[in-house]
C-alpha cells in the first residue's frame, strides 16, 4: 500500500528494527513492486560545471567556495548528443544533464529543449537537474520531452539551514510541486555524511514520504569529501549500517519509488552494495565520472552485476503524458 501520512514516530519505529527483520520487511516490499535482480542504469553528464551563485556548503560548483572548479559555459549540443550516444553504448537507460545554476536563463531554454528532444531520439530516458524551474520552463522542457527532472532536498527540514541560505526547503519543494503540476516525473533525494543526526536522516526521508506523490526517484548520496566546502569540516563518514537501514527505511515508506544509489559508491565495498540491493536499491548511475566526483569503471558494476546474478533492468516501454495534477 502507498501512503503519504507517515509520521516520524512510525519511521523511527521502523528505522529501530532488529537488523535482518528491517531487511526482510523492505525486500518483501521491494519484490512486491520489483523484479528484485534488475539495476536500472543511469548516466550523468555536467553540460555547464562550476560558477553556479548558490552556497550549498557540500558543492564543489558553488562560486562562494574555493574548490578548485573551473566554471565553464554550457555545452553544444552536439557535444552532448555525442556523449549520451557513449552513455547508451556502455548500457545506461536514463540520461541525466546537469548545470550548476540556481535557475536556467531564457536566453538557455531553446537549447536546453534541443538537448532533451535529442537525447530523447535516441531512445533514452531524458532527465535534467537545473536548479529552481518557474511553471514556464517546466511546460517548455515537458513539450521537447523531457521524462524526469532531479531537485534533491539534500537534507531534513531542521537541518537545511546548516547547509544553504541563498535558498529555502521551500524553495525546493515549491520547484519540486512545479514539477509534478507540470506532468513531469520527480528524481529527489539528498546525501548522507553532511554531519547531519540519525533524526535528519529519517526526516528526510519522511518529508519526501509525505509529498503528496512521492518521486518517482530517490537518489540516496554519500558526501564525498571535497575540500574547500564548508561541509569539508564536519562531515563525517557514515557506518554502512546506518547507510543500509536509511535504504530499508526509503523502501518501506516509498514502495513504488526507484531508489539509487548515486555518489559515493567508489567508497562502498562490493558486500556494502550488495546489502543496499538486498534492502530496496535498485538503480545506479554508470560511467567513470558523475558531475565533478569519481564512479566506479564499469568493469566494476558489470563484475558486480554478474557475481550477484542481477542484470540490467529491462528498458521501458514508451509511456504516455503524465497528466497535470
Amino acid at each position: 500500500m502507498i501512503r503519504n501520512d507517515w509520521t516520524m514516530a512510525e519511521a523511527r519505529s521502523i528505522h529501530a528494527l532488529p537488523f535482518p527483520d528491517l531487511l526482510h520487511r523492505a525486500q518483501t516490499i521491494h519484490r512486491a513492486h520489483f523484479d528484485p535482480t534488475a539495476i536500472e542504469t543511469a548516466s550523468l553528464l555536467s553540460i555547464k560545471t562550476g560558477g553556479c551563485p548558490e552556497d550549498c556548503g557540500y558543492c564543489s560548483q558553488s562560486a562562494h567556495h574555493q574548490t578548485g572548479v573551473k566554471a565553464t559555459k554550457l555545452m553544444g549540443t552536439d557535444e552532448v548528443l555525442a556523449a549520451a550516444r557513449r552513455a547508451k553504448a556502455a548500457g545506461a537507460q536514463r540520461f541525466c544533464m546537469g548545470a550548476a545554476w540556481r535557475s536556467p536563463k531564457a536566453r538557455d531554454m531553446d537549447q536546453l529543449c534541443t538537448m532533451v528532444t535529442g537525447v530523447a531520439a535516441l531512445g533514452l530516458e531524458t532527465c535534467m537537474t537545473l536548479g529552481m524551474l518557474s511553471p514556464e520552463q517546466v511546460a517548455r522542457l515537458k513539450e521537447a520531452g523531457l521524462d524526469f527532472y532531479n531537485h534533491n532536498i539534500d537534507t531534513s527540514p531542521e537541518y537545511y539551514a546548516q547547509i544553504a541560505t541563498t535558498r529555502t526547503m521551500e524553495d525546493r519543494l515549491d520547484t519540486v510541486a512545479a514539477v509534478r503540476a507540470g506532468g513531469i516525473k520527480v528524481c529527489c533525494g539528498g546525501i548522507l555524511g553532511m554531519g547531519e543526526t540519525e533524526e535528519d536522516r529519517i526526516s528526510m526521508l519522511v518529508t519526501l514520504a509525505t509529498l503528496p506523490t512521492h518521486p518517482d526517484s530517490v537518489p540516496v548520496n554519500l558526501w564525498n569529501e571535497i575540500e574547500g566546502t564548508p561541509v569539508q569540516d564536519r562531515a563525517r563518514p557514515v557506518d554502512p549500517f546506518a547507510l543500509v537501514r536509511i535504504v530499508s527505511l526509503a523502501r518501506i515508506l516509498m514502495p513504488a519509488s526507484v531508489l539509487r544509489l548515486s555518489a559515493g559508491r567508489t567508497e562502498m565495498s562490493d558486500e556494502l552494495q550488495a546489502l543496499c540491493f538486498l534492502a530496496g536499491a535498485n538503480s545506479i548511475f554508470v560511467g567513470d565520472q558523475l558531475l565533478t566526483t569519481d564512479n566506479p569503471a564499469a568493469w566494476k558494476d558489470a563484475d558486480l552485476m554478474a557475481r550477484l546474478g542481477m542484470h540490467p533492468a529491462p528498458a521501458k516501454p514508451a509511456s504516455a503524458p503524465l497528466a497535470a495534477e
